[in-house]
């Protein structure tokens, strides 16, 4: 998982994908954000969806999707759309995020509406709702407190016969009740595992409660990675990633996946215990490929 508002450019993320599908990782996630999130405004940054459709024309193996999509960056039509385009691009390797939204200086920068969050989270409902109708067969009309819908039927629809959508949180009732209603997965950011037991737990709770099977439910943890052949470069990497954020002195908090191969599976191991289905890994890192050359080994290693 690549953090692209933070100066990632088109070279970049070439290679990425390029070092993914090399050493064979399955799925090449990246956030939705126009303005880096520490208060830097200078560097480049491009458009998720834009950067997803191309990288889907020059890959082949590789899924690609949002953690996640503000729904306050989009009317929930064009975002449809586009999940759409990206999936026929790529022969049905999409897998679209979509959330409430919440960096509010970003939103006043670029003039999107930035309402409280009771709000939004009406926003998000209802947008997940019309972008699940619009994905399906069949003429769809919405007619809802902020969008009207009338007998559209978009073509085409995505390759996938149910397109793979992604909510999370912290498992919260509201978007544990949302996700369970339209979603396929739930994402937890930066979780013990103690608090994926826990978070789980509510998620299948509102599963069950809306009638699906607990079972069918996906959980997935996105978390920070530092890792390293040996503790020298564990601790290289760190140094790397401290500077990089402005804090001396820096080392992986707990919640990351860190250290050594065997280290950082044994930390695997106990996510998957407590429920985890995937993890997906934020490489802060982006111009160090050799990191993904780890999570190869990483995977071995599990």
């Amino acid at each position: 998982m690549i953090e692209g508002q933070e100066g990632v450019t088109w070279p970049q993320w070439q290679a990425l994908a390029r070092a993914c599908e090399e050493h064979g990782i399955p799925a090449l996630f990246r956030s939705d954000h126009y303005l880096p999130l520490n208060g830097s405004e200078e560097r480049p940054v491009l458009d998720a969806w834009g950067t997803i459709c191309a990288l889907a024309a020059t890959t082949t193996t590789l899924r690609l999707g949002t953690l996640v999509s503000p729904a306050t960056f989009r009317h929930p039509s064009e975002y449809a759309k586009l999940v759409a385009t990206a999936d026929q691009i790529s022969g049905g390797r999409i897998e679209a995020g979509l959330g409430a939204g919440w960096h509010e200086d970003e939103h006043a920068a670029f003039g999107f509406p930035y309402a409280r969050l009771g709000t939004r989270m009406d926003v998000f409902a209802e947008q997940l709702a019309i972008v699940r109708g619009l994905w399906e067969n069949g003429e769809f009309t919405h007619k809802g407190d902020r969008y009207t819908l009338v007998g559209v039927d978009p073509q085409p629809k995505p390759v996938q016969k149910r397109m793979p959508l992604i909510v999370g949180g912290d498992a919260k009732p509201r978007s544990a009740r949302l996700a369970a209603r339209y979603a396929d997965e739930y994402n937890t950011p930066f979780a013990t595992p103690d608090d994926v037991r826990e978070r789980r737990a509510a998620v299948a709770a509102a599963w069950e409660s809306e009638g699906r099977d607990p079972a069918t439910l996906r959980f997935s943890v996105m978390t920070g990675a530092a890792l390293g052949r040996d503790r020298a470069e564990v601790r290289e990497r760190e140094q790397r990633l401290g500077a990089k954020m402005g804090h001396a002195g820096w080392s992986a908090p707990p919640q990351w996946i860190s250290g050594t191969l065997d280290e950082a599976a044994d930390q695997l191991r106990k996510l998957a215990a407590a429920g985890v289905d995937r993890v997906m890994l934020q490489l802060l890192l982006h111009d160090e490929l050799d990191q993904i050359a780890l999570v190869k080994e990483l995977q071995r290693a599990l």
